[in-house]
């Protein structure tokens, strides 16, 4: 990946984009959210604390997906009643952008699709099947989040957002979809289930014991 270095706006420090195309990302040294304009850097807030984090995953993390290898550069941590989860924005070797769901040792790699058509119109109640494509999927869960926090670089800026609202639907060869509704017009994201050795994971984080 082609690495970009700018200045951060409020601290002065050096902050480096490790994917090009980065909208967004966090000045390590002072906490600034910083977006990208097309001459220079904008600081639109300052990442609010994390809470406490179970995760092995972090920042530089690598791994493999589909036998391509990725970093992770990024991520959107969310909060609802049953917990929390956290959405690493990860970055193939060949450039493309995805990204990692890490919920409570569940782990999902998903790319954003084009919308489909046959969820138009759909009462998308949990237990619902829906055809997608020509497969058939079933509404699995409904939850209403909370943004808590960003960290690293991001394809497009997320640091106001409130409430957040998700719908989860499972096939039964482990394909994944999810709807999300963090944007005015609901946003499309498809991937499928993975298991934590088969992402092959490098570069975590240690917890004392282990």
């Amino acid at each position: 990946m082609s690495q970009v270095s700018q200045n951060c706006p409020q601290c002065g420090a050096p902050v480096v984009f490790r994917w090009s195309q980065a909208v967004q990302t966090t000045c390590p040294y002072c906490s600034s959210i910083l977006v990208r304009t097309d001459v220079d850097l904008e600081k639109v807030g300052v990442v609010s604390d994390y809470p406490l984090d179970p995760s092995p995953i972090m920042i530089g993390t690598e791994g493999v997906y589909d036998n391509k290898p990725f970093v992770v550069i990024g991520r959107i941590c969310y909060e609802y009643d049953g917990g929390g989860w956290n959405e690493w924005h990860i970055v193939f070797n060949t450039g493309e952008s995805a990204w990692l769901s890490d919920a409570q040792l569940e782990y999902t790699v998903t790319k954003l699709l084009p919308w489909a058509p046959a969820l138009n119109g759909q009462k998308l109640d949990a237990g619902t099947m829906v055809d997608v494509g020509g497969a058939y999927y079933t509404v699995t869960t409904l939850t209403n989040a909370n943004y808590r926090a960003v960290e690293g670089e991001l394809p497009f800026q997320f640091w106001d957002k409130t409430v957040c609202r998700f719908i989860d639907l499972r096939s039964q060869d482990e394909r994944f979809l999810t709807i999300d509704h963090t944007e005015a017009q609901p946003l499309l994201f498809g991937g499928r289930t993975v298991g934590f050795d088969a992402l092959k994971l490098t570069n975590l984080r240690q917890f004392e014991g282990w």
